[in-house]
C-alpha cells in the first residue's frame, strides 16, 4: 500500500488523520489475523522493536517457559483504517515476529515466506509476483448478529441488482480498499447466490499475502456494517459451488516476466515448462497447506468448477494449473486448488518451492490435458496420467509428510505444529457424530 515511508511521514499522518491507535498485526499459523493494541505513547517503543507479546498464547508459536516474543513493524504496511470512530482512527504495521535474542522466529509465517524468497533469489529471479481470486460468501445475520444461513440474495455469475442484493456492500468494500491504496481490477457476484469476487492487483509476495490478510479483516468488518457476515470457509452450502483462491503466480528479474519467451511454444519460457512441472510434481503434497482444514475437501469434488484432479492446460479451466491467455509481463501460471481458508504466507511459501523445484532440476510438466477432466473415467484418467487431490484433510496430511521440498518450505517449527493442530483437527471431527449420520441412521437401524 503505502511504500517507502520513514518514521517522520508516519508521525505527519498520523497528526493530520487523528489516529489515536496503532495496532501491531501478524498472521497465526491457522491464518488467523492476532494484533496488540498500542496507544500512541508507545509507537517509538514499537519503531525500536521493543514491543513485546507472550507467543505462548498464540497457536503453534512457542510453549509457556518460551513466551517472550517481539514484534517488529514493517513500516511499509502502515495504513490508516477508513472505518473507525469519532474517538480517533486506528492505524496498523504489519509485524515480524522475532526471539528475544534478536534472530527471526522459525514459526512466523510471514518470516517463513522470506526466508523461501531467499532461496528464489539465489536461483537468480528477484521477485515472485503473485494475484489472488479470494471469493467469500455473505450471510445474513440473526437477531443475536451471530452468522444465519440465510442468503442475501439469489443472484448468480455476474448477476446485477436486484437479483444481487450484496451489490452495495460489494461497493462499499471496494470503495474502502481504495482508500486504503488497494488496486480493484474487478468485482462481480460469484456462481452460487451469495457468493462475490473482488481481484486487486498482482504484486509481490510478501505485499500480496499482506494484501489478502488486510482484504479479509475489510470485507468483514464492512459486511458486518450491512447486517451481514461475510465468510471465507470454502464449501459453507451443499449443492452450490465453494469459494476458492485462484493463485496467479510468475517469476521476475530486472522487470522482466522470465515466464515468457516470444519464441516458445505457447510462448512460454523453459523457466515456465518448469516452474509448472513442480507445482504439478508436489501437488498432493501441498494440499494440506493449501487447503488446509476439514471443509476444504468439500469444496475439491467433481461438479463444482473446483479442481480435483493433477494436470495443467492452457485452454481448459478444469485442471488444477491452467495458463491464462495473456502474454508479455502478464504471463503467468494459475493453480485453481487453493482456497481462502489458507493461510496465505505458508500457501505461497509450499508454492513457491514446489515451483523451484522444477527450475532447479529443469522437470518437464506432464503432457497438458485440453479436454475436460471430468467428463473422463478413472480409467481415462489413468490413461492420462492424472492423479487425483486427495481426498480428506487427513490423507493430504499423510501426503505432506512425504515430500522433503514441501516440509523445508515449512521449515521445522511450521511443520511440526501445523501437523500436530491439523491432526487433532481430523480426530475431532472423525469422532464426532454428525447430523447427516443421524437423517441416515437413527431410524433405520
Amino acid at each position: 500500500m503505502s511504500s517507502g515511508l520513514t518514521k517522520e511521514e508516519i508521525f505527519k499522518i498520523i497528526e493530520e488523520e487523528n489516529v489515536r491507535f496503532i495496532r501491531l498485526q501478524f498472521t497465526d499459523m491457522l491464518g488467523i489475523i492476532k494484533n496488540v493494541e498500542i496507544p500512541l505513547g508507545q509507537l517509538d517503543k514499537a519503531f525500536d522493536n521493543k514491543m513485546m507479546f507472550d507467543g505462548s498464547s498464540i497457536e503453534g508459536f512457542v510453549r509457556i517457559e518460551e513466551s517472550d516474543m517481539y514484534l517488529h513493524p514493517d513500516l511499509d504496511s502502515f495504513v490508516v483504517f477508513p472505518w473507525t470512530s469519532d474517538k480517533g482512527k486506528v492505524a496498523r504495521f504489519i509485524c515480524d515476529i522475532y526471539n528475544p535474542d534478536g534472530t527471526p522466529f522459525e514459526g512466523c509465517p510471514r518470516y517463513n515466506l522470506k526466508r523461501n524468497l531467499k532461496k528464489m533469489e539465489e536461483l537468480g529471479f528477484d521477485a515472485f509476483n503473485i494475484g489472488t481470486e479470494p471469493e467469500f460468501f455473505l450471510f445474513k445475520l440473526d437477531e443475536k448478529g451471530d452468522p444465519s444461513l440465510e442468503l442475501n440474495d439469489h443472484g448468480g455469475y455476474f448477476d446485477l441488482a436486484p437479483t444481487d442484493l450484496g451489490e452495495n456492500c460489494r461497493r462499499d468494500i471496494v470503495l474502502e480498499l481504495e482508500e486504503m491504496g488497494f488496486e480493484i481490477e474487478a468485482s462481480h457476484h460469484e456462481a452460487a447466490p451469495g457468493q462475490h469476487e473482488i481481484d486487486f492487483k498482482y504484486s509481490d509476495a510478501v505485499k500480496h499475502c499482506d494484501d489478502i490478510q488486510t482484504f479479509k479483516l475489510v470485507v468483514k468488518t464492512i459486511a458486518r456494517k450491512h447486517n451481514l457476515h461475510a465468510t471465507f470457509m470454502p464449501k459453507p452450502l451443499f449443492g452450490v459451488n465453494g469459494s476458492g483462491m485462484h493463485v496467479n503466480m510468475s517469476l521476475f528479474k530486472d522487470g522482466e516476466n522470465q515466464f515468457f519467451d516470444k519464441q516458445g511454444e505457447m510462448e512460454l519460457s523453459d523457466v515456465a515448462y518448469q516452474f509448472t512441472a513442480g507445482v504439478i510434481k508436489h501437488a498432493t503434497n501441498y494440499t494440506a497447506v493449501t487447503n488446509p482444514i476439514v471443509n476444504s475437501y468439500k469444496r475439491l469434488v467433481p461438479g463444482y468448477e473446483a479442481p480435483c484432479y493433477v494436470a495443467w492446460s492452457g485452454t481448459n479451466r478444469s485442471p488444477l494449473v491452467r495458463i491464462p491467455y495473456s502474454r508479455g509481463l502478464s504471463t503467468r501460471i494459475e493453480v485453481r486448488s487453493v482456497d481462502p481458508a489458507a493461510n496465505p504466507y505458508m500457501a505461497m511459501s509450499v508454492l513457491l518451492a514446489s515451483g523451484l523445484d522444477g527450475v532447479k532440476n529443469k522437470l518437464t510438466p506432464p503432457t497438458s490435458v485440453d479436454e475436460n477432466i471430468y467428463t473422463m473415467d478413472k480409467a481415462e484418467r489413468v490413461e492420462n496420467g492424472i492423479k487425483d487431490l486427495p481426498a480428506t484433510l487427513m490423507d493430504a496430511l499423510l501426503e505432506l509428510d512425504k515430500d522433503s521440498v514441501v516440509v523445508e518450505a515449512l521449515g521445522e517449527h511450521l511443520h511440526e505444529h501445523f501437523m500436530e493442530a491439523k491432526e487433532i483437527e481430523w480426530d475431532m471431527f472423525r469422532t464426532t457424530v454428525h447430523p447427516w449420520e443421524r437423517e441416515q441412521y437413527l431410524a433405520s437401524y
